[in-house]
């Protein structure tokens, strides 16, 4: 028997979580994924703002359990569980540094709030840090405006180049996105508690072993993908160009929901074993807050990165979005909290910089703002959630 405190306890968590996943959709998860096609003219900011909430919520539900129960179980080590009083403290103020940004129009990373939100008072409550996870995040954080800006420079300047087909580049890209979407895993396609890839469910269909079967599925997908946008691009370049962006838009909107309803619901996860919650659950009601975040906060923040950060066209947007997906998907892979401001920003900055004129329309002045604004949301969010409930928990418990 549930007792009624412990209800009321997770009622309080839970509406902060919910807060915080509306702010998620109305800053990172909603705004970063259509930017560059809404900077390139392919679609308008409602929406996007629209679509991209639909396609959160789906990769809320499919992909979001690997970064929920890290960042509810793995940020902290030692014998300390986070208590309903220490995640609602930590949502509240992640969620208020989210906040903030949203309304002063600079993008504070998400994953930067949150994981130092759950830091601090994990720390406050005596547990010890977690530095192997810790460094297997800061490595990515670090690794990310290198990796991802320096795909989106060498997309871009490709697709500028003189020596090399148009057409037959963005071919072979659609061809490699393909290939990744293949080899994404998704819950139910999966048996028991791991999940399986496209290519990794049809291989059981082909004869031979299952790795064969797997690169088999793999290597048509990316050729089906590839020939349907080999068909689009008899339209107009232009055109065909626009409707992959589209597609790599909504790639990266259903990658950012599987990535961030891990930064509402992960500090609840702890608690959602007293009441025996399933974890399918937390991650429809996480979606559902992106959804509505994404729904009515969203458009803001996706003007300003859009507009604000580059004027972009077609094929500096794919240079931006392909490197967008294959981080995020590889966050959500190994369980990491990952800033989907950072990733994009980092993109947009790559394949700004590819394009005629210092610096490629990119603001430095801005950029060395949105820097800060991440450093100081991680470290900010660390010392207030420790010093926040040190306080508290002198005077109530």
């Amino acid at each position: 028997m549930v007792e009624i405190a412990t209800l009321g306890t997770f009622a309080v968590a839970a509406l902060a979580s919910l807060f915080m996943a509306w702010a998620i959709g109305a800053g990172s998860s909603g705004s970063t994924p259509f930017a560059p096609a809404v900077g390139a003219n392919a679609i308008s900011v409602m929406r996007a703002g629209f679509l991209v909430g639909l396609l959160g919520f789906s990769g809320a539900v499919l992909q979001g359990a690997n970064v929920s129960e890290a960042v509810g179980t793995e940020l902290i080590a030692g014998d300390v569980t986070l208590s309903s009083l220490a995640a609602t403290i930590a949502l509240l103020i992640a969620a208020g540094l989210v906040a903030i940004g949203i309304f002063t129009g600079y993008p504070i990373a998400t994953a930067f709030t949150v994981t130092g939100a759950v830091i601090g008072v994990g720390l406050a409550m005596g547990g010890a840090p977690a530095w192997a996870k810790y460094t297997e995040i800061a490595t990515l954080w670090v690794l990310t405006p290198f990796v991802g800006g320096g795909i989106a420079y060498a997309v871009a300047r490709a697709l500028r180049a003189d020596g090399v087909s148009e057409e037959y580049l963005v071919i072979v890209l659609a061809a490699l996105v393909g290939a990744i979407v293949a080899n994404i895993e998704f819950a139910i396609l999966g048996s028991g508690a791991g999940g399986a890839s496209i290519a990794q469910a049809s291989s059981g269909w082909l004869p031979g072993p299952a790795i064969a079967g797997t690169a088999a599925a793999t290597l048509v997908i990316a050729i089906l993908w590839a020939g349907a946008l080999a068909f689009d691009l008899r339209s107009g370049t232009e055109q065909g160009e626009r409707h992959f962006l589209l597609v790599l838009g909504g790639l990266v909107a259903f990658s950012a929901g599987g990535s961030q309803v891990g930064l509402a619901i992960g500090p609840l996860i702890p608690l959602s074993g007293e009441l025996e919650l399933p974890l399918l659950a937390m991650l429809v009601g996480g979606g559902f807050g992106l959804l509505l975040g994404s729904w009515t906060g969203a458009p803001r923040m996706i003007k300003a990165i859009s507009q604000d950060y580059s004027s972009l066209g077609p094929r500096r947007s794919i240079a931006a979005l392909i490197p967008s997906f294959i981080i995020a998907q590889a966050a959500v892979f190994y369980g990491i909290p990952v800033s989907f401001n950072e990733i994009i920003v980092s993109a947009i900055i790559g394949s700004g910089y590819a394009a005629a004129g210092a610096g490629g329309g990119v603001s430095p002045r801005k950029m060395g703002f949105t820097v800060l604004a991440w450093i100081g949301s991680l470290a900010g969010a660390i010392i207030v959630s420790y010093a926040g409930y040190a306080a508290i928990a002198a005077l109530l418990l």
